[in-house]
């Protein structure tokens, strides 16, 4: 069975934030490359590095205090890259309510040897629907991509 999933959790402190008791948005997003590369790193039994962070949106504040778990799921893989789903959920530890969705983003992989060169990764066990679906995004948001670094490459030449 591999391992697609990993989740982190952190409490907020004084010094992630701005005067107002805000956490700013590149420690959060710290936290969810953190996740990402961990997740990934397990999957492909070698270094890998950040190559891509799409679609990131923050959907709730998140204050000094509260707790902040970070979940990464691994929905696509390449033949050395791997896309991965990072959801942060935010709970305010001072009330009884749920933990509630902070950010959400892509982050797309790349698995490398020692030498820093690409590594092929094992192919992405699929077993449920909802799995296969999230795959086949992926994928169409690969695609996306590959065809649009080839077009932005013919543009510069």
């Amino acid at each position: 069975m591999q391992e697609k999933d990993l989740i982190i959790s952190e409490i907020m402190m004084p010094s992630q934030a701005n005067v107002e008791g805000n956490i700013h948005g590149g420690e959060i997003m710290k936290m969810m490359d953190s996740c990402a590369y961990a997740v990934t790193r397990r999957y492909a039994r070698t270094n890998v590095v950040t190559a891509r962070v799409d679609e990131l949106q923050f959907h709730q504040p998140i204050k000094v205090g509260d707790l902040v778990i970070c979940s990464a799921r691994i929905v696509f893989t390449g033949k050395t890259s791997i896309e991965v789903y990072v959801d942060v959920q935010v709970e305010d530890l001072r009330s009884h309510m749920p933990p509630v969705p902070a950010l959400s983003a892509f982050f797309t992989m790349v698995a490398l040897d020692r030498n820093s060169k690409p590594a092929q990764i094992p192919p992405l066990e699929i077993n449920t629907d909802e799995e296969q679906l999230a795959f086949e995004a992926g994928k169409a948001r690969y695609e996306s991509y590959k065809v649009k670094r080839k077009n932005q490459k013919q543009n510069n030449d």
